[in-house]
């Protein structure tokens, strides 16, 4: 296990109910005047915005609103964000919606302490030292922003999906209802567990040893998708399984399942440039891409011993750490199989999986098309200033980001 630092200061507030404390909580950490954020007319028509108004006024607190987040947060609406919470001496930000609002209100919350344009922190030209106090309302249980110092935004000009990241970008307090949940389409509903599901095994493919700790509470939580998702899907209402997913998608991404391994994120560095160009759901992105590039990682590892590599020792790591989830998570029984076999039998059920719980599986069926694969993976290795690869678990050139997409065309 790897030295680590971990500071996850955010307070949370679950249960039924518990977004009737929303006033409570900002003033609780200080917030005078608040901006309100939040997306589309969901929140609006459920009247949940008004009850969180309600709050902030039992509260004392002024505020002030700006809706129109769109799944894949832009970056028009950080500036006008930016612009709004300087001319209306805002202190804190609120965000109520799910993982695409809280990112759009974090980008807000550094950019309007900072000089310079925000997306320097999104192009790795600037660290985020500082930010607005952010506090989230969570209706959506997928991304885990409202536990993460991360965020991640699609610049306009360029088409690029980006992410940022620090300490300051933390919400001060979440609020979490499983309740809030239960009215999302199945398709969304899908989507969240597969994003849960990728951010955990964005840690569990790792080049570092003996991390147990950590592997288990990565396949644990794996294992709680795997029983409670299809519950979510085919009961909307079970408020128990709801409740466990939207724990679980805190739990995958505020990294104390991450701390002291290195970490992949490959597959959503592939996945980024497919919701960017198409604008699919982010999910489902993932539903496409990360069987895809476990396929692919396994034949670049199979090559690499059969050829005699002078890194055969890592490449046979990396081969059993895949049999390995294949095995532990997804109950592949290796006896009398090839770690190869063993893996090529976890994909199959983790697409069976995926495939139960209503998410596509091949880039036609996110809108994505083999002519554009080239755009894809240039964009992904060079566009916005990147060195031409992407790295994690193994190192990606250009035309093996080409080749994980055709993997994708089934």
């Amino acid at each position: 296990m790897d030295n680590f630092t971990f500071y996850s200061p955010t307070y949370f507030v679950f249960g039924r109910g518990e977004e009737k404390r929303a006033g409570e909580m900002v003033k609780r950490f200080g917030g005078t005047k608040v901006l309100i954020h939040y997306g589309g007319g969901s929140a609006v028509r459920s009247g949940l915005i008004d009850r969180v108004k309600a709050s902030l006024e039992g509260a004392g607190i002024n505020y002030c609103e700006l809706g129109g987040v769109k799944a894949n947060p832009r970056s028009s609406l950080v500036y006008t964000g930016i612009d709004l919470v300087r001319s209306e001496n805002v202190d804190f930000i609120l965000a109520v919606g799910g993982g695409s609002v809280i990112d759009s209100a974090k980008a807000i919350a550094a950019g309007a302490l900072y000089d310079g344009d925000f997306w320097d922190f999104y192009s790795g030209k600037a660290g985020i030292e500082k930010a607005l106090p952010v506090g989230t309302v969570l209706t959506i249980a997928a991304a885990g922003s409202e536990g993460s110092g991360d965020s991640v935004i699609t610049k306009e000009e360029g088409m690029y999906k980006r992410g940022a990241g620090g300490e300051a970008l933390r919400p001060k307090f979440s609020i979490l209802n499983p309740e809030l949940t239960q009215t999302l389409p199945a398709y969304q509903t899908g989507c969240g567990i597969t994003d849960i599901m990728a951010h955990l095994q964005e840690r569990y493919f790792t080049n570092t040893d003996n991390v147990t700790t950590t592997d288990r509470m990565i396949e644990g939580l794996l294992l709680a998708m795997i029983d409670v998702g299809p519950v979510a899907i085919d009961n909307p209402a079970d408020y128990e399984a709801r409740a466990n997913i939207m724990w679980a998608g805190m739990m995958a991404h505020n990294n104390s399942c991450g701390v002291g391994r290195s970490q992949d994120w490959n597959s959503h560095n592939i996945e980024h440039e497919l919701s960017a160009l198409y604008d699919c759901a982010h999910g489902a992105g993932l539903a496409v891409t990360f069987p895809a590039y476990i396929s692919y990682v396994t034949k670049m590892a199979v090559s690499a011993i059969e050829s005699g590599s002078q890194d055969e020792a890592i490449w046979e790591r990396r081969l059993k750490r895949l049999s390995m989830w294949a095995s532990r998570v997804w109950g592949v029984i290796p006896d009398g199989m090839s770690d190869e076999e063993v893996i090529t039998e976890g994909i199959r059920r983790y697409r069976c999986f995926l495939k139960r719980i209503g998410m596509p599986l091949t880039l036609g069926e996110v809108g994505g098309s083999e002519a554009d694969i080239d755009k894809l993976a240039d964009t992904g290795c060079y566009g916005d200033g990147r060195s031409g690869y992407m790295y994690g678990f193994v190192k990606l050139s250009v035309d093996d980001v080409k080749a994980v997409y055709r993997e994708m065309i089934m």
